[in-house]
């Protein structure tokens, strides 16, 4: 059980933060100028306090300078923003840009032979001068931020195996919270690491699917031919700073859709779980999805936030296309396997649900929404605090699988455990033509959608709501939009000039609030076209 006064000096605090209005949100870090971590705050929240940008003036935005980046890349990552800094990764690179003018200050290249098909990376994280980031070849390593320079380089992770590290971490009191990806991989669990911010050495390690007789016998079938699998993390972390709880989402079982390989509970996989973040010890974990067979992850960052009803809760918005909102006083030991659903306070849709309960088959096709790629992928939910209102970015997409004989699930290292043949490991997708995106915001005391937006192309790009009760989003055709937070009235909308994918962020730069936007999209799984990857800055003129 999660520790006893966590409750109590949880709401003390608040109540000091609810009378500073002009003070940053819970958990806040860095300067309330800044973008220091992917989701901006350890908790999640994506809340800028910056509020230059208004409902009145939000239609006179326009760009402000724009930074080519010199090769064509998924660009995933949230940018980081810091003393007017704007840092951004690639899987491959990292780039240092001034954040008013777009002007190159310093790159560092990590070169690695890819394994894998995705190349995708999210972010950086930033402690006292230092990045640090992982990469497709496992390792994970630091950056100084003024000059660029390779401070330290450590494996954690095996390539060979499926495994990488995509997620940002989280850099908090001397330690790099991360862990590995690779979880629909035959074989692969996931591992979360403590590294010494000084040098990289590992501190702690918690495994998602720890080798002990309780978790084992949550997979009453498995053997050496059919390991248990998933459980892994590839988006980020949150963290409660002020009680050292570390919250983890752990991704979807596998074989991806075949549950009749892998009865019963699957531990501890699809979960939120609690750890402390100083010894790594599991704290608790309550699952939102259970007995998943589409590959919907509880895969994003969940935002831990308090309502204004004072519920305590993590918002977690996942691949179901569900914002569930668990109340963290059920993140316990027990998990309530026992009682459906335990914990969640509400579960808000986000996008279509369509034959979601008919079981897959080796001997017919079977359509479903969301499918293996809608919901929301590695960017969650945002919490606008004083409006007490989430904003939850989804890709609303169907998928059609017809799943392999079970005497012919043949696993190997490094290849993918699914249930659905290659080359379509995932399943096939509905043509692009179908596909389209939301914007939801959703009340977070009751689970009431309060507004919605309808986007011709999926929203991947994380929602940043402001203190100017402006809300900003962007779409896979690389239109950016503002929205009257309150009732999603559009207020402007720019354009990236390319498929927005990663963190739409705020900051401050040159004494003026500046929007960021990350854009470029060369993937197998998004069929869209590119001709350039960049980072875009609107701003007033």
């Amino acid at each position: 059980m999660i520790r006893k006064n966590y409750f109590s000096r949880s709401i003390t605090f608040l109540l000091c933060v609810l009378s500073l209005m002009a003070a940053p949100p819970l958990h806040a870090q860095g300067s309330s100028k800044d973008w220091a971590s992917y989701n901006r705050t350890w908790a999640g929240d994506r809340f800028s306090v910056l509020g230059e940008i208004t409902k009145k003036n939000a239609g006179e935005l326009r760009q402000i300078c724009t930074a080519e980046i010199p090769e064509t890349k998924s660009l995933n990552a949230s940018p980081l923003a810091i003393d007017g800094t704007v840092y951004l990764t690639t899987d491959t690179e990292t780039y240092a840009f001034d954040g008013s003018t777009c002007a190159l200050r310093w790159r560092h290249s990590h070169p690695y032979t890819p394994l894998s098909f995705l190349g995708g990376n999210r972010g950086a994280a930033y402690l006292d001068g230092r990045l640090f980031r992982g990469a497709g070849d496992g390792h994970v390593f630091a950056i100084d931020a003024t000059k660029g320079s390779s401070l330290w380089d450590v494996p954690l992770a095996d390539a060979t195996k499926g495994e990488s590290i995509p997620m940002a971490p989280i850099a908090w009191n001397g330690m790099v919270l991360v862990g590995n990806a690779g979880g629909d991989n035959f074989g692969v669990t996931g591992r979360v690491y403590a590294l010494s911010a000084a040098d990289g050495h590992v501190l702690w390690e918690f495994r998602s699917v720890p080798d002990t007789p309780e978790v084992r016998a949550t997979w009453p079938k498995a053997s050496s031919e059919n390991p248990p699998t998933g459980g892994a993390f590839w988006t980020s972390f949150s963290l409660d700073a002020i009680n050292g709880v570390l919250y983890v989402s752990a991704g979807n079982p596998a074989p991806d859709f075949m549950k009749a390989m892998r009865p019963g509970a699957n531990l501890y996989t699809n979960a939120i779980i609690a750890l402390d973040a100083r010894s790594g010890k599991l704290l608790g974990y309550n699952r939102p999805i259970r007995n998943d067979f589409h590959d919907w992850d509880i895969s994003a960052a969940p935002a831990i936030i308090t309502t204004r009803g004072r519920k305590h809760l993590a918002l977690a918005a996942s691949k179901d296309a569900y914002l569930h909102a668990v109340d963290l006083k059920a993140i316990d030991a027990s998990g309530g396997e026992g009682a459906a659903h335990h914990g969640v306070v509400y579960s808000a849709p986000t996008a279509t649900h369509f034959n979601v309960k008919q079981p897959l088959s080796e001997k017919r096709d079977t359509r479903f929404c969301p499918g293996s790629q809608g919901g929301s992928e590695w960017n969650g939910a945002a919490y606008h605090p004083r409006l007490n209102l989430a904003f939850v970015p989804t890709t609303d997409w169907c998928t059609t699988v017809r799943l392999v004989p079970v005497d012919e699930m043949k696993g190997k290292p490094g290849a993918p455990w699914t249930g659905s043949p290659l080359p379509a490991a995932f399943g096939k997708q509905d043509p692009k033509e179908q596909w389209k995106g939301w914007v939801t915001a959703v009340n977070a005391d009751s689970g009431a959608v309060v507004w919605k937006f309808k986007a011709p192309t999926p929203i991947l790009a994380g929602v940043t709501p402001t203190a100017g009760d402006v809300v900003f989003a962007a779409d896979l055709n690389g239109t950016v939009y503002a929205f009257d937070a309150a009732n999603g009235r559009r207020l402007w909308k720019g354009d990236a000039g390319a498929p927005a994918s990663g963190g739409v962020i705020s900051y401050e730069a040159g004494g003026h609030q500046r929007i960021g936007v990350a854009a470029g999209m060369k993937s197998p799984i998004w069929p869209v076209k590119t001709a350039s990857t960049r980072f875009v800055v609107f701003g007033l003129p």
